[in-house]
């Protein structure tokens, strides 16, 4: 079936709401062995090549607690006739589209409630600085 689909290019992320980012990037990547990307204060990716395992610290405000939040981060090539097509489809935006210093960005949620983020990411953007990937949870 061609439609929305056709705009996710891939699974970017798979991201995790943490309670503690030290002790999460020590067990990330010291116990288990996985190759850091990038680190941050409110961002960590681990492997260098295509989709991250990425750690963001979980909000008290967001209402999602640290060990239940996770997302599945999709790349689209042009977010705005994506959210478009997906708005004309009545799926839900927990966060509408916005402009960030990384990109473009929108999540959505699945019948489930499960929140999904869609980035179009700047050209040679790897620089995660400045990623609120919820609003950080500011839903709109």
């Amino acid at each position: 079936m061609r439609g929305i689909c056709m705009s996710f290019r891939r699974v970017g992320a798979v991201i995790l709401l943490v309670s503690n980012m030290a002790k999460s990037t020590k067990f990330y990547g010291e116990v288990l062995g996985l190759p850091l990307k990038n680190r941050s204060e409110d961002w960590t990716e681990f492997f260098k090549d295509g989709a991250v395992l990425a750690l963001h610290p979980a909000k008290k405000k967001s209402g999602l607690k640290a060990g239940t939040g996770m997302l599945v981060g999709f790349m689209v090539s042009d977010l705005d006739s994506t959210a478009k097509r997906l708005k004309e489809k009545k799926v839900k935006f927990f966060k509408k589209p916005k402009q960030e210093p990384f990109g473009k960005h929108a999540i959505i949620q699945d019948p489930d409630g499960h929140l999904i983020s869609i980035a179009e990411m700047k050209p040679k953007s790897t620089d995660a600085e400045g990623f609120d990937l919820l609003g950080l949870i500011g839903a709109e």
